[in-house]
């Protein structure tokens, strides 16, 4: 049982982590499109690629490595087999930096107050 992917939207329409996507490579692009695929199609995903965030409750990231670059994509889960993508980021240091996962926090409450709302 796969799980399926989609992009977060803010209400107005904007789409973060496909900002973040156009605004890499295309090798690193293809890497993380990459990486996404395993998460839909594995049922446990490497946490080399695939990790919950141990300073956040609901808050997991995807993982990808480039060269000397680490990219992070936060996302959440919405029921069991649906991950939201919020954003992404390039990491520079060992610590995920708390604004980026308070941002993701926020998307995901934003996410849920409206699709509750449909």
């Amino acid at each position: 049982m796969g799980k399926t992917i989609i992009f977060y939207r803010t209400a107005d329409g904007k789409c973060p982590v496909q900002e973040f996507l156009d605004s890499v490579s295309g090798k690193v692009a293809q890497k993380i499109t990459w990486v996404l695929s395993l998460i839909e199609e594995l049922d446990i995903v490497p946490a080399s690629y695939f990790k919950k965030l141990v300073s956040a409750e609901h808050i997991w990231e995807c993982r990808v490595q480039s060269g000397s670059n680490a990219y992070r994509i936060f996302c959440f889960f919405d029921e069991s087999s649906v991950v939201v993508l919020t954003h992404g980021m390039i990491k520079k240091t060992q610590k995920t930096p708390q604004r980026e996962i308070a941002r993701a926090e926020a998307y995901r409450k934003d996410y849920l107050q409206r699709r509750v709302r449909k």
